[in-house]
């Protein structure tokens, strides 16, 4: 039964994890702290994660994301091979992408007026740089670095007061994604490609970075990036586009959608003068069935051999990064943090990025098991179905009336203190 697996699965990550912790009570807190991001709260933070784990005050949720003595890092390291031994497949996809957390005030570690794409607009926010593995077995996020803009890194002082050691130094997101995957390099991920959207792929560095080190890409890029072809010529991508005979594009497939195929015309053209043995260079074009006006772009590097329904599988392969987010989001609270520091916010993350592992991985175990498979009428189980069947099967506690009044008393009693403090912030008499 798909429920038994979830328990087991769990209790093999909560082994997994358990030496990264000096003391037993982070060490328990933490399996509270995983199983209650996934529980049908309706918001996941310090307060609501203690009440409902039985605690008196959200001191002991607090203090594991601030300070309790467990290595975060390693537990990101245990979350990676923990996706790698359920997902791991040597035709794999690295993708690196980044994120908006929407933010209050100007406290919170990397915290800035800035664009986010969450929001598709300049937000005060947060912005974290992901890496995703995709196989066919499914996806997860697997590492995470806090973008930190250089008016932080420049003010040492507002610096310290949010944590962040004097050791960290400024870092371009193309710098971070670079950063994570000569982690997943280091932990001998198998993968065969990386991938990401256009705010990576127009850095040229981040191409030759991957090219010095044989890693297959396909990124994409601004439609006015200047590219040679084999004979020599440069042009804008869009106009070498434009020069492309009718004929030569192919309609083709890169999966299946919840509304059907996700289908698109696609043609490459080969670029760069000089190809090292066994490899190749191409310029590839996504255009719209729908609005042929509509076209992407993509720089591509890999074996000579590779194909256009190859390239753009890969290409194609980029939305499910961002259902990595979408399902960290809605069912591992991924954003529902309400921390300042910057060991915080790398606590938090991580432990979101293992709940959401542990429900992929769940996943791709009851695949492998035969339970849920896709008969009689039904798809296969799904990571926000496995989550919702937690909630309403396993998740439920049932607390004393004392528990739940106290719950209010507190809350009620904080609220009242920190409508004073605002109020004499503000000059005005509470």
């Amino acid at each position: 039964m798909v429920l038994d697996l979830v328990v087991a699965e769990l209790e093999a990550l909560h082994e997994r994890i358990s030496d990264r912790f000096a003391r037993s009570e982070p060490r328990s807190r933490v399996r509270e702290y995983v199983t209650g991001l996934v529980a049908g709260l309706e918001r996941k933070n310090g307060w609501t994660l203690a009440e409902r784990a039985g605690e008196v005050s959200p001191d002991g949720m607090q203090r594991l994301l601030r300070r309790a003595d467990w290595d975060v890092d390693g537990v990101r390291d245990d979350v990676r091979d923990y996706v790698v031994e359920r997902l791991g497949d040597r035709a794999g996809v690295l993708i690196v992408d980044d994120t908006g957390f929407l933010k209050k005030g100007t406290r919170s570690a990397g915290v800035q007026r800035q664009y986010s794409g969450t929001a598709g607009r300049v937000e005060n926010c947060q912005i974290g740089v992901f890496l995703a593995y995709a196989s066919a077995a499914g996806h997860a996020l697997i590492d995470r670095e806090l973008y930190l803009p250089e008016s932080w890194t420049s003010d040492r002082d507002r610096c310290r007061a949010a944590g962040i050691g004097g050791e960290v130094e400024f870092a371009t997101k193309p710098r971070l994604a670079q950063h994570m995957i000569e982690r997943a390099l280091d932990a001998q991920v198998p993968f065969s490609w990386v991938t990401a959207d256009e705010a990576y792929g127009q850095v040229k560095y981040l191409r030759v970075w991957l090219e010095e080190r044989d890693i297959s890409y396909v990124l994409a890029t601004r439609c006015n990036d200047d590219v040679f072809t084999r004979h020599g010529r440069s042009g804008r991508a869009d106009e070498m586009i434009a020069a492309v005979p009718a004929k030569q594009w192919r309609r083709i497939s890169v999966g299946d959608g919840a509304h059907g195929r996700r289908e698109y015309s696609w043609v490459r053209i080969p670029i760069r003068i000089a190809w090292a043995p066994g490899r190749g260079h191409w310029l590839l074009a996504r255009r719209s069935l729908s609005d042929p006006t509509e076209i992407a772009y993509y720089i591509c590097a890999g074996p000579r051999r590779t194909t256009l329904t190859e390239l753009a599988t890969i290409a194609g392969s980029r939305w499910r990064v961002e259902e990595c987010f979408q399902q960290a989001k809605n069912e591992a609270g991924l954003d529902h943090y309400q921390v300042r520091t910057y060991r915080a916010w790398y606590a938090h993350i991580t432990l979101s990025m293992l709940a959401l592992a542990w429900l992929a991985g769940t996943k791709t175990e009851a695949v492998k098991g035969g339970i849920g498979t896709e008969d009689q009428g039904m798809i296969g189980y799904t990571v926000p179905e496995i989550r919702r069947l937690l909630v309403f099967l396993i998740l439920r506690h049932a607390h004393p009336d004392e528990h739940i009044w106290s719950w209010s008393h507190w809350r009620r009693r904080r609220q009242h203190q920190a409508r004073i403090c605002h109020y004499r912030t503000r000059g005005h008499v509470p």
